[in-house]
């Protein structure tokens, strides 16, 4: 849930810190001088006046609000989203409070929504008699509906909408009837709906239900519905986009139009959502990748190819580092493998068989085909067999930052979301079946350790267990379900257990993060697989000298870095913490005749590991407003007195002016706060 909340109060800005930061360009009210704000924290919209910003504000501590819906409860945090005064006590501010309702929380906003598509589909066919409709389901924010129809601009959905009113102010019933097979085939065929006879023939269960809005228009459809158009609020729907899809997923079938809607319960759910839509299009990562210069992906070279920029690839030599310090201190072995193999590699592994689709073509050199890698695992497999193992080696732990390529559809590519190259972070234990449940224990604290340095707090957990389609024995299932489940109940992780959803080779345990506004990510995954073992003929002995299968557990903690790295942009909002920002320190002269210690300042800033840059060549306000632009998280300003002193004014982004500080004091102050992820 998502909780709106205006605050009467007027706020300072806050202090730097090297956590998640407050949006510095809020998306204002027209109406009047304050914002909606989203807190990046606890997924909440504030309103709250905005002051003007000086350029000495005067820096303070402050508190952050709980996420809980029920209530905004104040508590001491160096991870601010939201000022107290500067006092530091907490001001009393009248609160009102709109909680956005999910599918899941309201049957009430699910029928409404069910509701709209059919009344879309309604009004589509009275502005554009000639259009023939497909499927139009409720979805996370609302819902869409397809149709065969000529390409829409915004006019047409304008048009789309008042219809949409006109039906909903007329109060029709929506009426439900069950019909035969043959009745619904009848009907179907004499208003000419090509596409509702190919859903009629999906459709295995009887009796044929059919829901009718007035005596005017009906659809194939099993309910929910709200029992007139009524019962909509036409105030909280709202028409967002029309797009282009392909009936069935398949780009050998039409291309249809699908319109894009969202609909509430109320005006001020629908308020509060666009005010969250509209944070969200800030952050997109695509934008702030440009503008921060982090990351392109260039036509020349193909598509869902990702070149990473100097600063990006700061942002990932320091995750890369972490994550490498992590997995040693936690007994992986660290390798390299290749991005090609013989293709019988992959026919071994089965990804020939199950995967081709994924995989791009194969190349012919000297008279053998191979491929690209689309996996790591066949490659960790390899290392695995070059030599025998007692039962005495486990468990055995591996991990590559390893680069693999799928093929995926032009048009399903997004950003760093969804690409053709990739590297994942991508780890394999082999154990014994008592080993298992500590093994699993381990990546889970692992896992703990690593995203808590990303300031990633909130988990989604999933167990899915074994499917119809299963390789390997109902007792070894058993016993690795049972180690799953042991291991997040000794976590203390609560999830939800998804029966028979389980990949065909084992058990699996799925992790979401939870980002500032309150989405979730599918990030960390560990798989226990019983196939590969299998297929590669991979064996131990045991204590009694005979051969044995181990276990193999497939697991990876951030999922892919460019993917990981697309979530960090917007889950910063392109702010980065000081420990993981591209350029820490800006150093700004007031005059040229300040740089040759600007230049002093900055050599002995970047020997200390601090990663610093001098700027000149502008006046001193275009250089910090540049600084601001590029979300730097500090700037050392010096004018005379500061050469005089030897000393450095710093701002920090939010701060303001921290005040003149001697060079080697800032430097330790900036090496303490990266160690402890606290102030400057």
């Amino acid at each position: 849930m998502f909780v709106l909340q205006r605050m009467a109060s007027s706020s300072s800005h806050p202090l730097f810190t090297s956590s998640l930061r407050l949006p510095t360009n809020p998306t204002t009210s027209s109406s009047s001088s304050s914002s909606f704000i989203l807190n990046p924290i606890s997924k909440q919209f504030y309103r709250l006046k905005l002051p003007s910003f000086s350029l000495f504000n005067k820096p303070h501590y402050h508190r952050r609000f709980s996420s809980s819906p029920a209530a905004a409860v104040a508590t001491d945090s160096p991870t601010a989203a939201v000022d107290d005064n500067a006092s530091g006590d907490v001001p009393n501010k009248q609160e009102e409070k709109v909680v956005l309702p999910t599918n899941e929380s309201s049957q009430t906003l699910l029928r409404i929504r069910h509701t709209c598509a059919h009344v879309m589909a309604m009004a589509v066919q009275k502005v554009f008699p000639d259009a023939k409709v497909t499927i139009g389901p409720w979805i996370e924010h609302g819902f869409y509906y397809d149709f065969d129809i000529e390409a829409l601009t915004d006019k047409d959905l304008k048009r789309i909408k008042k219809e949409m009113d006109r039906i909903i102010g007329r109060n029709l019933p929506l009426v439900r009837e069950e019909v035969t097979r043959d009745e619904a085939q009848k009907r179907i065929t004499a208003i000419n709906e090509p596409y509702k006879l190919e859903i009629l023939d999906s459709i295995k269960e009887e009796p044929i239900t059919i829901y009718h809005i007035g005596d005017e228009w009906w659809d194939l459809c099993a309910g929910p519905h709200v029992e007139t158009t009524g019962n909509i609020n036409r105030r909280a729907v709202q028409l967002e986009s029309v797009a282009g899809a392909y009936w069935r997923g398949d780009v050998n079938k039409p291309m249809l139009q699908r319109i894009y809607g969202t609909a509430w319960e109320n005006e001020e759910q629908l308020k509060a959502y666009l005010h969250f839509k509209e944070e969200a299009k800030r952050r997109d990562h695509r934008r702030l990748g440009q503008d921060l210069d982090l990351f392109s992906i260039q036509d020349d070279a193909g598509g869902g190819l990702v070149f990473w920029h100097p600063k990006g690839a700061v942002v990932r030599h320091i995750i890369e580092d972490l994550w490498k310090k992590i997995h040693t201190k936690s007994g992986y072995d660290l390798l390299y493998t290749p991005h090609v193999a013989k293709a019988d590699l992959w026919s071994i592994s089965g990804h020939l068989d199950f995967y081709r689709e994924n995989m791009y073509d194969q190349m012919k050199i000297e008279e053998e085909l191979y491929q690209l890698r689309p996996m790591n695992c066949p490659y960790h497999i390899l290392i695995y067999k070059r030599k025998p193992h007692s039962y005495r080696d486990f468990p055995i732990r591996v991990a590559e930052l390893g680069t693999v390529y799928r093929y995926e559809l032009s048009g399903s590519l997004h950003g760093l979301f969804r690409v053709r190259g990739f590297t994942q972070d991508d780890a394999h234990i082999f154990c014994l079946e008592d080993q298992i449940k500590d093994e699993i224990k381990g990546v889970l604290d692992l896992t703990e350790q690593m995203l808590l340095q990303f300031g990633f707090e909130k988990y989604e957990v999933n167990l899915s267990t074994k499917p119809e389609k299963a390789v390997g024995d109902d007792d070894i299932w058993v016993k690795a379900t049972a180690a799953l489940k042991d291991a997040l109940n000794d976590k203390g992780w609560a999830y939800e257990v998804d029966e028979g959803g389980g990949a065909f080779y084992g058990p699996k345990i799925d992790l979401k993060i939870e980002d500032a506004l309150g989405r979730k990510w599918q990030c960390s995954t560990i798989q226990v697989d019983f196939n590969l073992p299998q297929r590669f003929d991979i064996t131990y002995i045991d204590s009694n000298s005979e051969r044995k299968r181990p276990i193999m557990i497939h697991r990876a903690v951030l999922g892919s870095l460019e993917r990981f790295f697309g979530v960090l942009i917007e889950h910063y909002a392109g702010d980065f913490p000081l420990w993981l920002s591209p350029i820490q320190a800006r150093i700004l002269p007031v005059t040229d005749t300040q740089l040759d210690f600007c230049k002093e300042i900055t050599e002995k800033m970047k020997a200390s590991g601090i990663r610093a840059e001098l700027c000149m060549g502008e006046r001193l306000p275009k250089l910090i407003r540049n600084a601001e632009k590029q979300k730097i998280p500090l700037m050392a300003v010096v004018g005379p007195k500061e050469v005089e002193t030897q000393s450095v004014t710093v701002r920090s982004r939010f701060g303001g002016e921290l005040g003149t500080m001697d060079v080697h004091d800032f430097i330790d102050r900036i090496h303490k706060a990266v160690e402890t992820r606290t102030f400057v």
